[in-house]
């Protein structure tokens, strides 16, 4: 973690203050003094402001079930951020793993975990997000295969990973994918010669949705340590 970010975790210090804070030489990293706000600080450093020890808050953990018209951003863009609806204190601290379009709904996760996020999004780590996608035409008999073995999307230099994709209904399908890249899923579908007209996020990993629109809640320990 970086040092500022640190010290904002573990005080009530914003960025701007912990950020002049360590200028002023009042940082210590095992000893010694550190005037580099992006100096990365491990759980077995002795950090020090001005003489006291600093012990971070806990991380924190939820799900969001992000309703349509809303953005996954800390700020009110075009759209309000999904953020309004997230009555918690330093709701600042916290980031979004894995981003929705403005029109998407379902399943988000927010946290100030930098290394629990990293490994959900990381294709390495081959975590499972499951989508309930509405289609223009009928799923068509070879797409199985064709998502199955990955596909190349336009502008990009390597395929897509192994999806797996079985139709829900007349013009609806479940699609499960390990990767998030952008626009991943209208991408898919449209070079399948398909068009996705409703897409919602049901799972990411062994967490499900299973909070109405709007709301949210904190993830259990076992939903956390299941990534």
């Amino acid at each position: 973690m970086r040092l500022d970010k640190f010290i904002c975790k573990s005080t009530d210090l914003s960025r701007t203050e912990a950020r002049r804070a360590i200028a002023a030489g009042e940082a210590q990293v095992n000893g010694e003094a550190v005037t580099h706000e992006a100096t990365q600080v491990h759980e077995n450093n002795l950090v020090t402001l001005a003489g006291q020890r600093l012990v971070p808050r806990p991380f924190r953990y939820f799900m969001m079930h992000k309703p349509a018209g809303t953005l996954c951003s800390n700020v009110d863009g075009v759209y309000p951020s999904l953020f309004r609806g997230l009555n918690i204190d330093k709701p600042d601290e916290l980031h979004i793993v894995g981003r929705l379009d403005a029109d998407t709904t379902g399943l988000v996760l927010l946290t100030d975990d930098g290394r629990w996020s990293f490994n959900i999004t990381r294709p390495e780590q081959h975590c499972a997000k499951v989508y309930r996608v509405s289609l223009r035409d009928p799923l068509d008999g070879g797409v199985a295969e064709r998502f199955a073995q990955g596909l190349l999307l336009q502008g990009e230099t390597r395929p897509t990973q192994s999806a797996r994709v079985e139709a829900s209904g007349p013009r609806e399908a479940l699609l499960t994918i390990t990767e998030g890249r952008f626009h991943q899923v209208k991408r898919m579908f449209a070079a399948v010669g398909n068009r996705v007209t409703g897409l919602h996020r049901e799972q990411i990993g062994n967490i499900r949705l299973n909070v109405p629109a709007g709301q949210w809640r904190t993830l259990t320990a076992t939903e956390v340590a299941g990534i």
